[in-house]
């Protein structure tokens, strides 16, 4: 098999390479990376002359290096996903890199885990439906991306406003709020680089940690996308719908677009019709 390489002096071999060569000139890049000398989420620094910290970071450093195609897919989707993100989170006062969580819980894809956790921000259940989202057979707002995102900001300023900080914040978005203070109290811990934990939450703030340094320097790690290569934000107007609807495809065709639009543009939407709201309205995204 052949194929062009861009070397990562940004200038192009014209000469087609084989899938050996290739290899070997990514692993050559790979191993000649620097690790940086920092890493910070939302505004609290990693402590990286930590040794074992350290090593976990470049853990997840060079395990997120060697999956390029799924850091080009983080940046793409970040177009289409990160300014409703961007505008919620200023709205709540709170810091723009809780944005990088949803990339390191579902990779901005409307996800569902072998555990069941679904959505971009991938809520189980029970958790979505404390914190006022509905899941149902005709509707999971786990889907919604507004509605979830906003759950889940809720959810993550609950732990900060227990714990004080966004790192254990971020750790209780993963285990648990309960669980990271019954690790503080019984490890008479106070920051999320003070506890042991199990190997998910240990590697869970890290990997967010380095996903935001290496999407906001994607150049720098020999990505380079232009602006016309991310997704963009789908242009739409919402209809409001206060009664049922018996046939979404129907619906679709009368609103001047298509049932396949409609599952597009509201994946919170389950089935092909929708029972009478309750209480209220629905309100539906069309293509504008």
């Amino acid at each position: 098999m052949n194929i062009m390489f861009v070397s990562c002096n940004g200038k192009d071999n014209k000469e087609p390479i084989s899938s050996r060569d290739l290899k070997a000139n990514y692993l050559a890049f790979l191993s000649s990376v620097p690790f940086p000398t920092t890493l910070s989420f939302c505004g609290e620094k990693v402590p990286l002359d930590i040794p074992e910290v350290r090593e976990r970071a470049e853990r997840e450093f060079y395990l997120n290096l060697q999956t390029p195609g799924q850091l080009i897919l983080y940046i793409k989707r970040a177009g289409r996903y990160f300014p409703i993100f961007e505008q919620m989170l200023k709205q709540e006062n709170v810091p723009e890199d809780l944005k990088y969580l949803a990339v390191a819980e579902s990779a901005l894809f409307m996800a569902r885990s072998p555990k069941d956790a679904v959505g971009v921000w991938q809520f189980m259940e029970p958790t979505a439906r404390s914190m006022g989202l509905r899941v149902d057979e005709f509707i999971d707002e786990r889907r919604h991306v507004g509605k979830s995102t906003k759950a889940a900001i809720q959810y993550l300023k609950s732990g900060y406003a227990a714990s004080k900080s966004w790192s254990l914040a971020a750790a209780g978005y993963n285990m648990g709020h309960g669980g990271v203070k019954e690790n503080i109290d019984f490890q008479k811990g106070e920051t999320f680089y003070d506890l042991f934990l199990n190997e998910e939450t240990s590697r869970y703030v890290l990997r967010i940690a380095v996903i935001k340094e290496l999407m906001e320097h994607a150049e720098k790690y020999g990505l380079s996308l232009s602006e016309e290569d991310v997704y963009k934000p789908s242009k739409v107007k919402t209809v409001m719908v206060d009664r049922a609807i018996t046939d979404l495809a129907d619906w679709a065709l009368n609103n001047g677009t298509t049932y396949k639009d409609i599952k597009l543009l509201n994946p919170w939407i389950l089935k092909r019709t929708l029972p009478a709201p309750k209480g209220g309205a629905y309100y539906i995204d069309v293509p504008n």
